[in-house]
């Protein structure tokens, strides 16, 4: 018998049906895997199908193959809109994974990386490490019957995968990490389909299933333009931003929002919520005219008192420091902004820096002022919506120079924080949606400090 003739006669036989096995695997997948938060010993990893299907993920120590570990089996559901998310624990900490997905027992083919890591168990051991994140805000994805009439507004998707390329070890999303169009902000089901809409772009997986990923919202995914706290489908919104993101929490217990904190590496990020707890923007300036409410500012006080990071990085979606307030901005909450800024020069509170979003223009801001080191906001816009030019703005006192990337660049920022413990620094960087550098900048700990006491 020729072995070989009949080896060659299987594989053609069997080889369709293996590609309609795959076929259907990959079918039933609408959106992800997507990786959530990493902690040292747990990460998260969701994923969307387009009907029911039973998903595991299979994983593994990378180079170590005979330590893969398969998850309990989740059923998707349409009253959870298909979604699976998976706690995987008890893993070794500073460990790159690799993962496979299987749906409805069948292995899931995917033409690139699917691996997480959890974070190291640096301390008392050794320096703390260096580590390097990504982040924007404005990601609108063209949706043509629901679209205004006129050119897109929506493109260069491309920056997705310039993002990936970066290798960073997590991102954060800004806010308008969708974009309710009219139709959508009505109607809880009207928001889960937008987000299904913006998930499944294809040119988001990759980033979506190696990189970590942490979020905030501001108005368009929260609901109308400019919305507040009389919007009427906060508690949607609240229940829909939840289900699509895997934070470590949302809120506390006494307060809702999806406000939260982590830490990686020697740097605590407090991630706010400027929406949820919102006064409007056109109430009167006074002391009950609120961006985050009394009770996330406490929340977010005490956590920044409690701190002992290098870094202390306060995330929100609208702009946190610019004295040019002509549009959205921290700065139309005077008292609030004052009590906040007071506090850190009061309390001592080293080593902040802030990101924003919103602005569909990227800067960098530097706040100067008696009894307090430099304050500096990195705000990032936009992804893929289209880009702004104010001209009113073009002299902003507070701007560093050379860092206004405005008009039609759609771009994200990258920072990397490295260095010994005692000369730890920030790199940061502005990249357009190739990849290409357009602008970096230095700050180090020593900056961000106050003088030794007498």
């Amino acid at each position: 018998m020729n072995h070989g003739l009949v080896a060659k006669a299987l594989f053609v036989c069997l080889t369709p049906l293996l590609f309609a096995v795959h076929a259907r695997a990959n079918d039933c997948l609408r959106a992800g895997p997507m990786l959530g938060y990493s902690e040292m010993t747990e990460v998260v990893i969701w994923l969307q199908t387009k009907h029911p299907c039973t998903a595991q993920v299979r994983f593994w120590k990378r180079g170590e193959p005979e330590t893969a570990r398969l998850s309990e089996a989740v059923k998707t559901t349409e009253a959870e809109d298909f979604i699976a998310r998976f706690r995987l624990s008890a893993l070794a900490f500073g460990t790159r994974y690799d993962y496979e997905l299987y749906l409805d027992g069948e292995r899931l083919r995917l033409p690139y990386e699917t691996s997480f890591q959890t974070q190291p168990m640096w301390r008392w051991r050794t320096d703390p490490p260096t580590f390097k994140f990504a982040f924007g805000s404005c990601a609108y994805i063209n949706d043509p019957p629901f679209d205004r009439p006129g050119p897109p507004y929506g493109a260069g998707y491309e920056i997705f995968q310039a993002i990936a390329a970066q290798r960073p070890d997590f991102m954060i999303w800004l806010g308008d990490n969708v974009y309710y169009r009219e139709a959508d902000w009505l109607t809880e089901a009207a928001m889960r389909r937008r987000y299904m809409h913006t998930r499944a772009l294809p040119e988001l997986q990759p980033l979506l299933a190696s990189v970590h990923h942490y979020a905030i919202w501001d108005d368009h995914d929260y609901g109308p333009n400019d919305s507040d706290r009389s919007f009427r489908g906060r508690e949607w919104s609240l229940r829909v931003f939840k289900d699509y993101w895997a934070n470590p929490s949302y809120g506390t217990m006494e307060t809702p929002g999806v406000f939260t904190s982590f830490e990686w590496g020697d740097v605590e990020f407090f991630l706010l919520d400027d929406r949820f707890h919102r006064s409007p923007n056109r109430m009167p300036p006074g002391p009950e005219k609120m961006m985050f409410g009394p009770e996330q500012m406490r929340w977010l006080m005490e956590a920044l008192r409690s701190s002992n990071a290098t870094f202390k990085i306060i995330v929100a979606g609208n702009q946190m420091l610019n004295p040019l307030t002509f549009f959205e901005a921290f700065g139309n909450y005077p008292e609030e902004q004052k009590r906040l800024i007071d506090f850190i020069r009061t309390a001592r509170i080293s080593g902040v820096l802030f990101l924003s979003g919103d602005r569909h223009h990227t800067e960098l801001l530097k706040r100067t002022e008696p009894g307090i080191y430099p304050l500096y906001e990195f705000t990032s816009s936009p992804l893929t919506s289209g880009g702004s030019r104010i001209e009113r703005e073009a002299n902003n006192p507070a701007r560093v120079p050379g860092t206004w990337v405005t008009g039609g660049t759609r771009n994200f920022g990258m920072i990397e924080v490295s260095g010994p413990v005692k000369d730890r620094r920030l790199t940061l960087r502005t990249l357009d949606q190739k990849g290409r550098e357009l602008w970096r900048y230095e700050i180090r700990a020593a900056e961000l400090n106050f003088p030794s006491s007498p």
